[in-house]
């Protein structure tokens, strides 16, 4: 029996057996993946192109290099069928059954897949993982002109980085403006412009009906009416956390795998983290959240139940051509966006009726005072 059995060799995986480690060395620790287990950076993997890096360059060690370094067994290209959390097994798909003392679900999130017409529908890709990176480098070699769904913020990294190896780039999404979700208006359309002054042409408040093969590349039919000729199509509408297995496995599910604060699932002894986990009514798909959920979770592994605090935690999103630091409002935030802008900054402040400071954006040159933002909301709140 496994002291910890960890599903899911991501960055989420990775970090809480590292934390571990840190905390004990004695304890026995398996993480399963249903692929090779190489450890990277999956924030890479929207401006590897910018950086002139290949896939294979964004690996930073592979499984066997893990396994030694986090003293911990590994086992790859190995598919988890079913959990039963009151035998405490899991059951992989050679029908070879693993005992835990305690279970980790880090199984990540998966792209949102919009149902749409045509025979090259099937022909799209989404990357969410470095084996999806690996064939869309391979189909960018011979496409020059890329269709790509969803102006969020992967969309526009994304779109950035492809600006940088001089690609034609449309994006194409149900939206008024870029990062609609994130930004306020005059934010958003900034980054607009400053992307569409590069290069790249917006379909906005449109979304794709249609995508035909053609004798190269795609037709892509717009539900505006509009048709476009392409080589690619890249999905990046936006990613939903992983649920199925846990569902399979009778715990309570949400939008994301329901924990509490101290990470536990609704069954005793198995916990979520990373991009599946819903706590607190929240999915907070970033890399910051699941670095201080790894370091809670490790203590609580060894026996010292520790809550997992989330700090003020802004995300910088990967477009050069107008850099941003964000600190969106939490969903129910009652307020209002305050925008101050200067030629070469723009700092956008999301006050409630009380003048409270509960988000903010700060663009070019006002990254600067990132930290000086971070201390006024962490004071405030």
């Amino acid at each position: 029996m496994y002291h910890i059995v960890i599903i899911g060799t991501g960055i989420a995986g990775y970090t809480l057996a590292r934390e571990f480690r840190r905390l004990n060395t004695e304890k026995s620790v398996l993480l399963i993946t249903s692929d090779d287990g190489a450890n990277y950076s999956k924030p890479t993997l929207s401006n590897a192109l910018g950086q002139n890096k290949t896939p294979e360059q964004l690996i930073m060690s592979d499984a066997t290099t893990m396994a030694e370094t986090l003293q911990s067994e590994i086992r790859t290209h190995a598919t988890v069928e079913r959990i039963d959390t009151e035998a405490r097994k899991v059951w992989l798909q050679d029908n070879d059954t693993i005992e835990y003392e305690n279970l980790v679900l880090a199984v990540g999130a998966a792209p949102i897949r919009i149902p749409i017409n045509g025979d090259g529908a099937s022909n799209v890709l989404s990357i969410n993982n470095l084996a999806d990176y690996r064939i869309f480098r391979e189909k960018l070699d011979s496409a020059q002109t890329i269709a790509l769904s969803g102006p969020g913020l992967i969309g526009c990294e994304f779109a950035n980085d492809l600006l940088n190896a001089d690609k034609q780039v449309h994006i194409i999404g149900p939206d008024q403006y870029a990062l609609s979700s994130l930004l306020p208006e005059v934010v958003g359309t900034e980054l607009q412009e400053k992307l569409q002054e590069a290069g790249v042409q917006w379909h906005l408040q449109t979304t794709i009906a249609k995508i035909d093969k053609q004798a190269q590349g795609y037709q892509v039919s717009l539900n505006n009416g509009k048709q476009l000729r392409v080589d690619l199509v890249l999905s990046a509408v936006g990613l939903r956390p992983d649920i199925q297995l846990a569902k399979q496995a009778g715990l309570e599910v949400n939008r994301g795998i329901v924990a509490n604060t101290q990470l536990q699932t609704s069954a005793n002894n198995v916990y979520a983290l990373g991009d599946c986990v819903e706590v607190n009514g929240q999915n907070l798909l970033y890399i910051m959240p699941l670095m201080n959920g790894a370091k809670a979770l490790a203590k609580t592994l060894i026996g010292e139940p520790t809550a997992v605090k989330y700090p003020t935690m802004p995300v910088s999103v990967k477009t050069p051509l107008y850099p941003l630091t964000i600190l969106p409002p939490s969903r129910d935030a009652q307020g209002n966006w305050q925008v101050e802008k200067t030629e070469n900054s723009l700092i956008a402040r999301f006050e409630s009726d009380n003048g409270k400071l509960l988000g903010f954006v700060l663009a070019q040159d006002a990254a600067k005072k990132r930290m000086a933002y971070i201390k006024e909301v962490s004071e405030q709140n």
